[in-house]
């Protein structure tokens, strides 16, 4: 069993669940400062994070290997072939919760951070590993805050790699440059109340927001580009009524979102929403949410690594994308010239029996250090 098997097993067994960390960066933090690694463990409110760097004897780029050790509920626990928090192989793959979204990745850039410090100890530039345990929720206190806090010490992130689940149908075959935005909003429309047997004394909003939710939905919002697919707006929630059947509702509530690219700023997004709940004459609340601005990774000296290493791996070159949902890679791009997400599998991130196959682990973590060997030694 690899070093990084063993770790990716050792993380699995931890209960994790957001904003739990359960000891895993600690565990982390001790093997990397065994290594000569500045540790910096960093709590903020309930979520802890990890930043630990080590710094090279020569001027260079420092990189970054970014994930996160939080992992999402199990769900009934009945339904799991085996306990999601007790590591068990089956038919080439490793089952736990965690697995593929992140663990695994996780152990892998730890290894692989050792290996390439202990190979290269005068190294250019810096390698840094960066852990939080609040991706999957709330992303407050997180990387979000580990990012203040790295700007305010003056610490510089030039290249950064998010080990979030990519892989499609093999290992390596997709690496995302890029994520598309997220805007919500909670929409209010307001009627009045009344009897079903008496509707001229009564006002239907869930009538009136019809032709309006018909257009929204119909609505070619942009073409996107080259980088990104169009932007797309779903409803994900819609509720009225007090719970019976003779009762004209008071006000209908609408939860939607945009996933945009940037071809639609969320400002242009919001102005165009306002004017078509406008123009059907709406009484209309709104309320906004920006999840997350869109960001571009252009082909450059990170992308070209990382798919040189995976093709010295695997034996093919990857496709760069932009597909999927948000990741703490968000919180990255501002203040990082060049973000890319690449990890094993994602066909079972988030499900029962999550599973990771393990004839991934090692050239995932070879691919890391592959990686870092090439922008900094």
């Amino acid at each position: 069993m690899t070093a990084a098997l063993r770790l990716a097993e050792t993380l699995l067994a931890r209960r994790s669940v957001t904003p739990a960390d359960d000891g895993c960066q600690a565990l982390i933090a001790e093997r990397l400062a065994a290594r000569g690694f500045e540790c910096h463990p960093l709590r903020f409110g309930a979520v802890d994070n990890l930043w630990a760097v080590h710094r090279g004897v020569a001027p260079g780029p420092c990189v970054v290997l970014a994930g996160h050790t939080d992992v999402v509920p199990t769900g009934p626990v009945e339904r799991w072939a085996s306990d999601p928090f007790v590591p068990t192989h089956r038919d080439g793959r490793l089952h736990g919760r965690g697995a593929a979204d992140m663990k695994t990745a996780i152990a892998a850039m730890t290894v692989a951070a050792e290996e390439f410090v202990q190979a290269n100890p005068a190294h250019k530039g810096a390698v840094a590993v960066l852990c939080t345990s609040d991706e999957e929720g709330p992303a407050i206190d997180g990387t979000r805050r580990v990012v203040e806090w790295l700007v305010a010490r003056g610490e510089r992130l030039d290249a950064c790699i998010v080990g979030e689940p990519t892989s499609v149908e093999r290992l390596g075959d997709v690496i995302k440059n890029g994520r598309r935005g997220s805007l919500s909003g909670r929409l209010e429309v307001r009627g009045v109340q009344g009897h079903v047997a008496y509707p001229h004394l009564a006002l239907n909003p869930v009538h009136t927001l019809a032709p309006a939710l018909a257009e929204l939905a119909a609505t070619r919002w942009d073409e996107g580009n080259a980088s990104f697919p169009p932007t797309t707006w779903q409803v994900s929630n819609i509720h009225a009524g007090t719970g019976v059947g003779n009762v004209i509702p008071g006000s209908v509530a609408l939860d939607f979102n945009f996933r945009h690219c940037t071809e639609s700023t969320p400002d242009a997004l919001k102005r165009r929403v306002h004017e078509i709940l406008d123009r059907h004459g709406l009484r209309w609340s709104l309320d906004w949410t920006l999840g997350a601005e869109p960001f571009l990774t252009k082909p450059g000296p990170l992308s070209d690594a990382l798919a040189a290493a995976i093709e010295a791996e695997c034996g093919y070159r990857p496709e760069l994308a932009t597909t999927g949902g948000t990741s703490d890679a968000r919180f990255l791009a501002p203040v990082c010239p060049q973000v890319i997400e690449f990890g094993v599998s994602n066909a079972s991130a988030h499900q029962v029996d999550e599973w990771v196959r393990v004839a991934d682990v090692e050239p995932l973590k070879n691919i890391y250090r592959r990686t870092i060997e090439a922008l900094l030694r």
